[in-house]
């Protein structure tokens, strides 16, 4: 009616106590748009039909849709029912997509993916979905691995050179390399090969004998009266 009701039919309406569609529809087959025409309708200016022809189903126009995303075991859940989407849809890879759940005004149900009707079958309501064997598996690992942990013997291959020792070997390794850096600082040089820090006397006496060398601009190496030779 191109915007010229505004408000008028509800206040219409209300004032004839209408709450329901189908008096609804009568009341304006019957009375109102006919004093409605007469109050608002005009001669066209072109005699030509401008209305076009519904290139959609109206019923699937006026309906409800919902989405909903396709489970791992190709079904679908919407208002409490499950739908479970035929095996000839495998092709389109439905799992994790989004289909419409289109309700139209009968009562009928419509699966629709990207505008394709999908074939499918309502599941009963105590049905159970299955699980994966995957999530299974995953199931069972983890009940094993609440299992206690078997810790290796003193005597376990595992345990030699250190490998499965623990914290106190690796203190222990970390205290050498202290020592043999702290025993470079000091004296100067490197630590045998034992792992033992150089003896402190050694670096002594040579310290010592570095000393005793003679120093000076040059050293004097002709002893006697250097007057002769002039």
């Amino acid at each position: 009616m191109n915007g010229t009701l505004q408000d008028r039919l509800v206040k219409e309406m209300r004032l004839a106590g209408i709450n329901e569609i189908e008096s609804a529809n009568r009341f304006l087959d019957g009375k109102y748009l006919r004093a409605f025409n007469r109050q608002f309708e005009r001669q066209a200016a072109q005699p030509l039909d401008a209305h076009r022809k519904n290139t959609q189903r109206l019923q699937e126009v006026l309906s409800w849709e919902e989405e909903r995303v396709v489970q791992g075991d190709w079904t679908v859940a919407c208002e409490g029912k499950r739908y479970q989407l035929d095996k000839r849809h495998e092709e389109l890879s439905l799992v994790r997509r989004k289909v419409k759940v289109r309700t139209l005004r009968d009562g009928r149900m419509q699966l629709v993916y990207h505008g394709k009707r999908l074939k499918w079958r309502s599941l009963p309501a105590g049905s159970v979905r299955r699980q994966k064997p995957e999530k299974k598996a995953k199931a069972a690992g983890k009940a094993r691995r609440k299992e206690p942990a078997k810790k290796p013997s003193a005597n376990h291959p595992w345990r030699r050179d250190g490998v499965g020792a623990g914290r106190k070997y690796w203190n222990r390794i970390k205290a050498q390399g202290r020592a043999t850096r702290l025993a470079v600082r000091d004296f100067g040089r490197p630590a045998l090969r034992s792992g033992l820090p150089a003896s402190r006397t050694a670096s002594r006496s040579k310290t010592k004998r570095q000393n005793k060398q003679p120093r000076g601009h040059s050293l004097l190496s002709y002893r006697g009266d250097i007057s002769k030779e002039f």
